[in-house]
């Protein structure tokens, strides 16, 4: 067949679209041009992982591998959930003992320190150049131990956090303060009374400056042993439940298997039940012993011990105060009610009856003869140093000046016997309760020892054990 020959001109111009060339038919002879099919449409592979069970579904031994693997996938999460959980608890109650609990009782005891530091100062400025060797070693060891105490929460604090500047500021002033108490000493001996000026200088620094200092660090660990109580004390809810609801599919499983074969037992379901329970028993009994031992580690000591620490502080304070009363000699005043008092006198006055409080507290909160009795002794001490302060203050107020400083740090008879019987026995009293928090936060602590991979060795028995019962009924349809 020929074809006209291609024509040359130029492209007709745009226009009206033409008309549709009529179909051509087809002709004898020549194949009619067939689309090819299209491809058809790809599955996900989730998609053929459902049909797939749905098939395996239908037959008895699919239900059996299905009902299998979930069992097998219960028991193992129970199992890891547990052990998760558990040795979140138990690290955080380790915490408690060997932490955050020595941490604020650090605290407080740098608070002490800087306390009683600030008491013997004075002690021995009154004392001027006979001040004892005692009252001077009592100075240096305090100095000493608040500086260690230092040093020990700045190891453990965090870069950034509260308690580091709190640190970071009675590192700066805990020097400044001995300088102060240094030149006061000096010019006491030498008879200046610029030395009382020292003191009192350096006592404002301690009362307004590093005590509260010290105070903030004493709240920020109690706030970090809180947390600690926290993390260690709460049930382990997700365990608990994933537990209970693996023993019920166990459960379900063997008594599905009891409907289709008339047999009592399946051995391997059996031992995966076993299994299941016992870490499920040991988790329930263990937290339950733990966080029992936990809440009383607290309630009997850690409340205790704060009581017993501010009670400590206030008569501390109240020695310092009593003992700067007689250095100002009047120079320090409040106005309170629009009367005048002695600021010293005034300020020992508000410890004492902090110191009160605080007794009656903690002979509540002892619950035992050991706890109790040096709490009443130090109550009896205090009621003797109350009558004791009057007479002193009375001898001053009258002008009896070195009488009434015989009456404070004198060697018999003197209000300074009262406030060191006071201290020992508070000091009785915190080593009582310490002990007794370290036993019940040890017993807690310990009530959890093993139970994260004896859960986790259980839990895998018991899985193992669900596949075997499973693989039995199987091996009946081969």
């Amino acid at each position: 067949m020929t074809h006209p020959p291609k024509s040359s001109a130029a492209p007709p111009l745009p226009g009206p679209a033409a008309p549709a060339a009529p179909a051509i038919p087809p002709q004898p002879g020549r194949p009619v041009p067939v689309a090819p099919p299209a491809p058809p449409a790809r599955r996900t592979a989730f998609a053929e992982g459902v049909e797939r069970v749905r098939a395996a579904a239908t037959t008895e031994p699919g239900r059996l591998r299905i009902i299998g693997a979930v069992l097998a996938l219960l028991v193992v999460s129970f199992g890891a959930v547990t052990a998760w959980q558990s040795s979140e608890r138990a690290a955080a109650a380790d915490d408690v003992l060997h932490r955050s609990q020595p941490l604020s009782s650090g605290a407080a005891g740098i608070y002490r320190s800087l306390a009683d530091a600030n008491t013997a100062a004075s002690s021995g400025f009154l004392a001027g150049g006979q001040e004892s060797a005692a009252t001077r070693d009592r100075y240096e060891k305090d100095i000493r131990t608040a500086a260690a105490g230092l040093v020990t929460a700045a190891a453990n604090a965090e870069p950034g956090s509260p308690s580091e500047a709190a640190i970071t500021r009675l590192n700066r002033l805990l020097p400044e303060y001995k300088g102060l108490v240094e030149r006061a000493r000096t010019y006491n001996r030498q008879g200046y009374p610029v030395g009382g000026a020292y003191l009192r200088y350096a006592n404002e620094k301690m009362q307004k400056q590093m005590l509260p200092a010290a105070e903030d660090l004493y709240a920020k660990e109690n706030q970090r042993l809180d947390a600690d109580y926290a993390d260690a004390t709460p049930y382990p809810w997700a365990a608990i439940a994933l537990g209970v609801l693996a023993l019920a599919a166990l459960g379900w499983a063997q008594h599905r298997t009891y409907r289709h074969t008339n047999r009592v037992l399946n051995h391997g379901l059996v031992a995966g039940t076993a299994a299941t329970a016992a870490a499920l028993l040991w988790l329930v009994v263990g937290h339950a012993v733990a966080r029992s031992q936990l809440d009383g580690s607290y309630d009997h000591g850690i409340r205790s011990l704060s009581v017993l620490h501010d009670a400590r502080i206030a008569s501390l304070k109240a020695r310092g105060n009593e003992n700067l009363s007689l250095v100002a000699r009047g120079a320090e005043t409040v106005t309170v009610d629009g009367q005048p008092h002695d600021a010293y006198y005034y300020d020992f006055d508000k410890d004492m009856a902090v110191l009160g409080k605080g007794l009656t507290r903690a002979a509540k909160l002892a619950d035992d003869r050991a706890g109790s009795t040096p709490v009443e002794a130090a109550e009896g001490n205090m009621a003797v140093w109350k009558q004791r302060h009057a007479s002193a203050r009375a001898e001053d107020e009258n002008g009896n000046y070195q009488q009434a400083l015989e009456k404070v740090i004198g060697a018999k008879g003197a209000t300074g016997e009262c406030f060191d019987s006071v201290d020992a026995n508070l000091a009785r009293a915190i080593d009582h309760e310490q002990a007794r928090f370290q036993r019940a936060a040890g017993d807690g602590r310990d009530a959890m020892t093993g139970l994260p991979v004896g859960a986790a060795v259980l839990a895998a028995l018991g899985a193992a054990g669900a596949v075997a019962g499973i693989g039995r009924r199987l091996s009946e349809y081969r």
